[in-house]
Formats: C-alpha cells, sequence, structure tokens
C-alpha cells in the first residue's frame, strides 16, 4: 500500500492504519494482515450488498465467509437488529478468532462494531465504509452504538477497528443526497481544527458536490488527519475529543425527534452546527461574519441550516438534556471561539440557549 494512502490512528498497542485510495475492495492484499482466523462475517445494507458484497466475497473467498444483509436506515440501529449479527455468528458457529466486516455507511458501523465490541467479550473487525459521511467519520475512533428510542447512541462501547478500508470508487455510486450529508462532517473539520481547510472548502466545495475524485481525496484526507489526531490524543473522550461533537447535542435531539427517519445524520447535524454558531455569537464568542461563512458552506452543500420549525425549544431542552454530553446534570455544548477553534463548556447562559431555541433564524 503505498504510504501516501495511509494514515496512522496512533493509540499504542490498539492503533491502526486508515487505507484510502480507489479500488481496494477488489483485492486481498488490503484485508489480509487484518484478518486473525479462518472466519468472516461481513454485515452489510440491502442498498449497498447489490453493489459491493460480491467483490470482497470475491476477494476474500479461501475464507469461510458468511454475510448478514440488513435493512438500510438509521431507524434500524437498534438492539433488536443488532441481535440479528449475533444470531447469524451463532448459526454459523463463529468461535473468537472471527473477523467481522462491516461493509456500508455509519449505521453499518457502528452496529458491526458495537456485535465485534461484544461478542465472546471481543473480536476482530475492519471497517469498510462506503458513504462519504462514514469514511471522514463514524469508521475512525472506535465510536460503537445503537439507538434507543429516547436518545441516540445510547448503548455503545469504544472498540477499535483492525483497519479502515476506504475505497473512495464507493463514492461513485453514492446519491446525491447522502454526498451533501457527508459534507456536514467535512465541513466539522474546518470549523473545529482546521481553518485553512475550511477555506480549502470554500474554494473547492463545487468540486466536491460534482464528485470530482481528486478533491474527495483531499478532503477525505484531511477529514481523516484530523480525527486521526484528534483520537489519538484522547481516545475515549475525556476531554479534546468532544469538539468533534460540534453541532451534535443539537442535531441528536433533531434526530431522535424525527424517530431516526426524516433526515439523515449529516443534515440534522449541519442543522445543529448552524444553531452552535449562531449561540457562540449571541454568546459574543463568535463573530457575525464567521457564523455567516458558516451557513453559507453548508448551504453550498445544500443542508439544512435550522430545525425542523415543528420542534418547539421544551422539546429540544428535553432532549438535549439526555445527551451524553450532560455531565453531573449539567448540559455541555461545543461551541466556536473561531473558525478552526472549538471549546467544550458548560459556562454559558441557558437563558440565551433558550431564546436560541425559540427563534427561526
Amino acid at each position: 500500500m503505498d504510504a501516501a494512502n495511509q494514515l496512522i490512528v496512533e493509540l499504542g498497542d490498539r492503533s491502526y492504519p486508515i487505507h484510502i485510495g480507489e479500488g481496494l475492495l477488489q483485492t486481498s492484499d488490503v484485508f489480509v494482515p487484518y484478518i486473525q482466523g479462518e472466519q468472516i462475517l461481513i454485515v452489510t445494507n440491502e442498498t449497498v450488498a447489490p453493489l459491493y458484497l460480491g467483490s470482497i466475497e470475491k476477494s476474500l473467498s479461501r475464507y469461510q465467509v458468511d454475510t448478514l444483509v440488513l435493512p438500510d436506515g438509521e431507524r434500524y440501529k437498534t438492539l433488536q437488529y443488532l441481535n440479528k449479527i449475533y444470531d447469524r455468528l451463532l448459526e454459523k458457529r463463529h468461535n473468537r478468532s472471527t473477523t467481522l466486516i462491516a461493509l456500508g455507511g455509519g449505521v453499518i458501523g457502528d452496529m458491526t462494531g458495537f456485535a465485534a465490541a461484544t461478542y465472546q467479550r471481543g473480536v476482530n473487525f475492519i471497517q469498510v465504509p462506503t458513504t462519504l459521511l462514514a469514511q471522514v467519520d463514524s469508521s475512525v475512533g472506535g465510536k460503537t452504538a445503537v439507538n434507543h428510542p429516547q436518545g441516540k447512541n445510547m448503548i455503545g462501547a469504544f472498540y477499535q477497528p483492525e483497519c479502515v478500508i476506504a475505497d473512495t470508487a464507493t463514492l461513485k455510486t453514492l446519491p446525491e443526497r447522502e454526498l451533501h450529508a457527508g459534507l456536514a462532517e467535512v465541513v466539522k473539520y474546518g470549523l473545529i481544527a482546521d481553518e485553512d481547510f475550511f477555506c480549502w472548502l470554500e474554494t473547492n466545495v463545487e468540486q466536491l458536490m460534482g464528485k470530482c475524485p481528486d478533491s474527495l481525496a483531499v478532503a477525505i484526507m484531511r477529514s481523516c488527519e484530523n480525527k486521526a489526531r484528534i483520537v489519538s490524543q484522547d481516545e475515549r473522550e475525556t476531554g479534546i475529543r468532544a469538539i468533534l461533537n460540534l453541532g451534535h447535542t443539537f442535531g441528536h435531539a433533531i434526530e431522535t425527534a424525527q424517530s431516526y427517519t426524516d433526515w439523515l445524520h449529516g443534515e440534522a447535524i449541519a442543522a445543529g452546527m448552524v444553531m452552535a454558531a449562531e449561540l457562540s455569537r449571541l454568546l459574543g464568542w463568535l463573530p457575525s461574519d464567521d457564523v455567516l461563512r458558516a451557513r453559507e458552506l453548508l448551504g453550498r452543500c445544500q443542508l439544512p441550516l435550522w430545525a425542523p420549525p415543528t420542534m418547539s425549544a421544551d422539546r429540544f431542552l428535553d432532549l438535549m438534556a439526555v445527551d451524553k454530553k450532560v455531565m453531573d446534570g449539567s448540559l455541555r455544548l461545543v461551541l466556536l471561539k473561531a473558525i478552526g477553534q472549538a471549546i467544550v463548556t458548560s459556562e454559558f447562559d441557558h437563558q440565551l440557549l433558550g431564546e436560541l431555541l425559540k427563534s427561526r433564524l
């Protein structure tokens, strides 16, 4: 593998590579070093399976390869469907040396990772993200989970993959709406920690929207570099890693209110980031010009810029109160001091938050 297409997430004895390139699913070479035994379970969904499952099965034909195809969508990221992974593992008599492969977007990655973390107290797994959002964000960092009706990602574990294999060719079949949703997480890295990248995105967003391979490769690599650097400093989110949640407290509330059906994750996060930026402005931290730049860039990505009008301030506050970032009864938010500079704090004027949630900017 060309070193230019590989990053390392530095976590001591849990370090692992991120391979980024085109056509990676057609070769076994990138997979074999990370497969422990002779058994493999590939978990995917009904959308991805017809496109890419056959390629991986062919590449790994020397192994016992079993498959599980789940329905596609955030609404299926539940304990009920997680249990189907355990059922297949037990049905096919997979032992502790098995390797799970998550072939799909963030939902498949999160569920397969959580199954790997808990099946026989932990087995190997490999992330093979096929959406932009998963390639730049959810496949990296070891967060695994399923949703609960009362809150997103409330049941899960930190569990790192053996590697991440991001085949950029899979983005050619990605629907436009999914591409736009993935760009929300790309923009996030510029907002929280990389002003130069944000400026690059302002110049190149149309190329990304048009699926320009070279521009997408730059965006994926730069996003993964930022996430790998942050995760390497704080694997379990006790400090700096929390800045990766910019917009997520607002966004998760939107997703939960909709029972994980109407908006894509990236769409909710885009609206949440605008809300976080506006609150930062109200607090006197973020200049109005920077808020406008954030809104304009996300708007050019054809993403929502505010919460659904059906959500009341009280509903928002109720759902935000059960967010994982609540500590000792205090709501912590990721807010901005400047483009490229995020902070995590519970020290903000909660009255201003209430006013923000009642507004329709």
